[in-house]
């Protein structure tokens, strides 16, 4: 049996194709194919509040590409959540539309809360210690969802209008800022020995650059230096000298000041990156649909 995810994010679309594994009653999965599109959506979004033509063409070509490998990896369920710039987009719920037209794939568009549900979902298979304290970080191009958890139990949960795309197209306001650190504020005060939690593309291309043992934590410290090193290259030199693809090469500069930025005001010296994102919690949430059927 096969589940697909959909991510229609602001920098990129990803399709996920896992396979589902039962074992005695537990139901796991395995990555089988993963596809990344740099759409690049955002852009649109952030900017002129509307999806060109252009983008919208891109992202019906996409989603047509998808549904074809859907159709010949004999995919029985799926998901398709759109974020942040289709959220933004006047135009988002009409390029749905043409979506479920034009390629058959029912797109939803969720709101803040329910991303950062689906993203923290993806984090059934860390082993956690349950006496300790949590805060995931999930950074996208539009937005930044913060959820903490305490003794296994969900605290507190936001989604904030800071994203990479946001910052690269100067669309960041200095209030988002500030209300996002508010809340970090107000919800770890209570707590001490915060870890942190960081899912997403950008951190997790931050972490293969660590040379971080798998599963060792990464920390402040090795984030900052990381980002230093990072800053010191121009845009084109991290394309060609360090090997980034285009589309990430500017946008890991912003992401590191979000993490950073969330890291230094929750006082976390320490986070570990289980490699995961949003359509690792897509499935695990078709995981969760499908068994109480």
């Amino acid at each position: 049996m096969r589940y697909a995810a959909i991510d229609v994010g602001s920098n990129a679309v990803r399709l996920l194709i896992a396979n589902i594994i039962e074992n005695n009653g537990s139901v796991s999965f395995k990555k089988n194919t993963l596809v990344r599109v740099p759409v690049r959506l955002g852009d649109d979004a952030f900017l002129n509040k509307h999806i060109s033509d252009k983008k919208a063409d891109d992202l019906v070509k996409s989603m047509q590409a998808f549904k074809n490998l859907m159709d010949v990896f004999k995919v029985t369920d799926y998901m398709a959540c759109a974020t942040s710039a289709m959220r933004e987009a006047d135009n988002g719920q009409e390029v749905a539309d043409r979506i479920k037209t034009e390629a058959g794939i029912d797109l939803q568009i969720v709101h803040g809360q329910s991303e950062a549900e689906i993203i923290y979902a993806s984090h059934a298979e860390i082993n956690i210690d349950k006496d300790k304290n949590y805060l995931y970080i999930d950074v996208g191009g539009g937005s930044t969802e913060l959820s903490l958890f305490s003794r296994g139990e969900l605290q507190a949960s936001q989604s904030f209008n800071l994203g990479t795309i946001r910052i690269l197209d100067n669309q960041d306001k200095e209030e988002t800022w500030n209300e996002m650190k508010d809340f970090i504020r107000e919800h770890t005060r209570h707590h001490k020995n915060i870890f942190g939690i960081g899912t997403g593309g950008n951190i997790n291309k931050l972490y293969k650059l660590s040379n971080e043992k798998d599963g060792a934590p990464l920390t402040y410290a090795k984030l900052k230096s990381l980002y230093n090193y990072l800053d010191s290259f121009s845009m084109k030199e991290r394309i060609n000298v360090l090997g980034l693809n285009q589309d990430r090469a500017d946008v890991i500069i912003p992401a590191c000041e979000i993490y950073l930025t969330v890291l230094k005001c929750a006082n976390i010296k320490s986070m570990y990156v289980p490699t995961v994102g949003m359509v690792d919690g897509i499935i695990q949430t078709l995981i969760d649909k499908n068994q109480k059927v």
